[in-house]
């Protein structure tokens, strides 16, 4: 028996299951694509996003960016060639949907869900399984990952192996997104819950074996959602924004997240040793993704620097009554973790997002951030944007390269191997961009050296890739 359900839904209506964002639900493989230009032949790899996408009209309610099925897209570049698969993560829920041939769970705000009668004891009355948002590797395993549940491990030809609960250790689940030292090898990660404890954090050692077992972030005492975590050497670094899960609102038809700005926002600093953590409040401030974070000196009490994109209120589900435009920026935080304070400084005022880095500077300082951006059209919609930015976040300069029709999607950097390899611009950024006008999706290469001059190499990719979320530059040899 379904639980509540909305008198009106109308998937015709929803802009993002339109235009860009519109899901496709056939897997192919094509092992020869055209490229304009040239791809480096130093680049050898995989390159793999994943993103909501409907196997079967939705029911109920479609959330952005946080319902759909996840498909995972990939382009394999080798010698100057490429080719690309994709394929749906196949959950118990998708086969049991596939099996009867239409959606059989509704949205996350309508909370639709079958009986028993319809897939059986094991997935009755529960919600679905949704590792739609991004994609790691870590220890060998390659991960699809969800928010805050068990992400879904795949082969190297994108076929689904399952549920991923590391070994018994992580049966809650984890982060969409962990953070992986470079350094270490350490895979650090967060999830929230429903009920206590609200919120751990756990560490899976380099061979894949988890280390810490679930821990509790003290001072967290009713559900509330975090989307992403910054790491340093010698914190894990939660932004716990005033987003809580509201079950009761969500039941009776309203939302399931709750915005309360006068609670502000607060920041948990939460020492990897396993001590205490330290909590700093300011003014509410949404954060969807963080750039980076590291400690500015090798003291106990160095300043944590923590670089991100800020947002000012909540920006999925019904916006807050009475709230204006939803503003977005990259920004600076610096706290004191012996006072408890912190202060933060805009680096670039200009709407932005999905920011990137080179992942081999996780946790260490950073100078670069690409990140997708806007030229001010009108008729994009929430998470659609037409160029991408760089910024060095010490000088502040920044370049922008402008993408005309084409709508792009979060920045992903590739090492290039050879003796310059630890440089931030000895390498290359990657992304999938769509046409607006004709639905024609391209998988873009840009040398890091000189970005804004625009791709080396435009690879024509055979089928529409809708805009999607996170993805990840896999070389073939894994570091």
């Amino acid at each position: 028996m379904s639980t509540h359900a909305p008198t009106r839904f109308d998937p015709t209506r929803v802009p993002h299951l339109l235009g860009t964002f519109a899901p496709v639900t056939e897997e192919v493989d094509v092992a020869e694509l055209r490229v304009i230009g040239a791809l480096p032949a130093s680049l050898d790899g995989m390159y793999v996003r994943n993103g909501p996408n409907p196997r079967f009209t939705p029911i109920g309610s479609y959330l952005y960016p946080l319902d759909g099925d996840g498909m995972l897209h990939a382009v394999r570049v080798s010698d100057g060639r490429a080719q690309y698969h994709n394929r749906f993560v196949r959950t118990p829920a998708l086969v049991a949907e596939e099996k009867a041939g239409r959606a059989l769970w509704g949205g996350l705000e309508s909370l639709i869900l079958p009986s028993a009668d319809e897939v059986g004891p094991e997935l009755a009355d529960d919600f679905k399984d949704l590792p739609d948002i991004n994609v790691v590797r870590h220890a060998g395993r390659l991960l699809a990952l969800a928010e805050s549940a068990c992400p879904y491990r795949f082969d190297a030809d994108l076929a689904t192996l399952g549920r991923e609960d590391f070994g018994g250790g992580l049966t809650a689940g984890i982060t969409a997104h962990p953070k992986i030292d470079p350094v270490t090898g350490e895979m650090v990660v967060f999830c929230y819950a429903l009920e206590p404890p609200y919120l751990t954090w756990s560490v899976i050692g380099p061979d894949g074996v988890v280390t810490r077992g679930p821990t509790p972030v003290d001072g967290v005492d009713e559900p509330v959602m975090i989307h992403d975590m910054a790491l340093t050497a010698r914190y894990l670094v939660l932004v716990v924004a005033p987003a809580f899960i509201d079950l009761e609102a969500a039941m009776s038809g309203g939302s399931f997240l709750a915005w309360r700005p006068e609670l502000g926002t607060r920041v948990a600093l939460v020492p990897r040793d396993g001590g205490a953590p330290v909590w700093c409040t300011d003014d509410a401030f949404w954060m969807w993704h963080s750039v980076n974070a590291y400690d500015d000196g090798p003291e106990p009490s160095a300043p944590v620097v923590l670089d991100y994109v800020e947002w000012n209120r909540l920006t999925v589900g019904p916006a807050p009554e009475g709230a204006g435009p939803a503003t977005a920026r990259l920004v600076r935080a610096r706290i004191d973790p012996s006072a408890g304070h912190m202060t933060r400084t805009v680096l670039d005022d200009a709407r932005v997002e999905f920011p990137r880095i080179d992942d081999r500077r996780i946790g260490r300082r950073h100078r670069r951030a690409a990140l997708a951006t806007g030229t001010g059209r009108a008729d994009l919609l929430a998470g659609e944007y037409d160029a991408i930015r760089w910024v060095d976040v010490e000088t502040g300069a920044g370049q922008v390269w402008e993408a005309g029709d084409l709508s792009v999607g979060e920045p992903v950097f590739a090492p290039e191997p050879g003796p310059d390899a630890s440089s931030e611009d000895h390498g290359f950024w990657m992304t999938f961009a769509t046409d607006r006008t004709d639905g024609a999706s391209w998988f873009l290469v840009f040398p890091a050296a000189d970005p804004a001059s625009g791709p080396l190499a435009r690879v024509s990719l055979p089928v529409r890739v809708p805009l999607g979320l996170h993805a990840a530059w896999l070389p073939t040899e894994e570091p």
